[in-house]
């Protein structure tokens, strides 16, 4: 499966992808707005996870690879993560910071949502980000995300309690 915008493709994540993975999971200035670091036993296991196929009821995440058509750099990587949420499916992405600012997140986001939509039938999706996370929060928010939920103090990174956003996508609302 591949999915193709102006700029990007996106693919199944492959064994051949650990690097990336790990560089994504290490990086200090993601690392800073999105989860402590962790060790590297806790990243494989996240990557391993993500190399079983995916479909909407699975309880692991779905993950693809993102990369410039131009340059064939991997930029990053989106996907669903396991929702806890029955008819719900949660997002996430993860670019490496020399990608930031040039809309990637955004075009990935968009061209995998639209996939999922009409792959799978996909009613409603959330992604929780983390106080402080404005850029996080302007992608979902042009992908049509709605901030729903603040839950004060929820989540912590390098000791510091911060608030989750919690954003909603009805992909049945044709508005």
């Amino acid at each position: 499966m591949i999915l193709s915008t102006a700029r990007l493709t996106l693919r199944l994540l492959t064994v051949d992808d650990w690097p990336l993975f790990f560089a994504l999971h290490n990086n200090s200035v993601v690392i800073k707005k999105c989860f402590d670091k962790p060790s590297e036993a806790q990243i494989r296991a996240k990557f391993n996870e993500r190399l079983k196929p995916w479909r909407p009821a699975s309880n692991h995440p779905l993950c693809l690879v993102i990369s410039e058509k131009s340059s064939g750099k991997q930029v990053g990587v989106t996907g669903f993560t396991a929702s806890q949420l029955p008819d719900i499916q949660e997002v996430g992405y993860l670019l490496l910071p020399e990608f930031y600012g040039r809309g990637y997140a955004t075009e990935s986001l968009q061209a995998f949502l639209t996939w999922a939509r009409g792959e799978f039938n996909i009613q409603m999706v959330k992604a929780v980000v983390s106080a402080g996370n404005r850029g996080s929060e302007k992608v979902l928010e042009k992908c049509g995300f709605k901030l729903v939920r603040v839950e004060p103090l929820a989540y912590e990174i390098a000791g510091v309690l911060l608030d989750d956003h919690h954003f909603l996508l009805d992909c049945t609302d044709n508005s």
